[in-house]
């Protein structure tokens, strides 16, 4: 199981140059990205590049790290699901969906995050 293009881009968001992850998208991009924050609050944070650079201006730098748990490839299509970590604990599950454009560029973006669910707690 891989989803090369979404690992890439959560090893890209850790990084100390989380903007490299323009250079991902394609000129069409949307995305959607659901930040829930626990008690049933949530943030959307949507729209095509501007927005993403508005996104990435906002967060927060170097503190939180995404590790992918599972991933796979279904034709044009990836998926992910993980957990952020903060400090190497558990701060929120994350699944997310990229659809690839014909470059390998990353078209469509989904990215739905909660804290209320530990994926990897038994």
């Amino acid at each position: 199981m891989s989803a090369p293009v979404l690992t890439r881009w959560f090893a890209t968001i850790d990084s100390d140059r989380p903007e490299d992850i323009l250079g991902m998208i394609a000129p069409d991009f949307t995305f959607s990205i659901v930040f829930g924050t626990g008690s049933a609050a949530a943030t959307d944070f949507n729209g095509g590049r501007p927005a993403m650079e508005g996104y990435l201006a906002q967060r927060e730098k170097g503190v939180l790290t995404h590790h992918v748990l599972t991933a796979s490839t279904v034709g044009s299509d990836e998926l992910v699901l993980g957990q952020a970590r903060r400090g190497g604990a558990f701060e929120s599950s994350f699944v997310a969906c990229a659809r690839l454009d014909g470059d390998g560029k990353v078209s469509r973006l989904i990215i739905g995050r909660s804290p209320e669910l530990d994926v990897e707690a038994r």
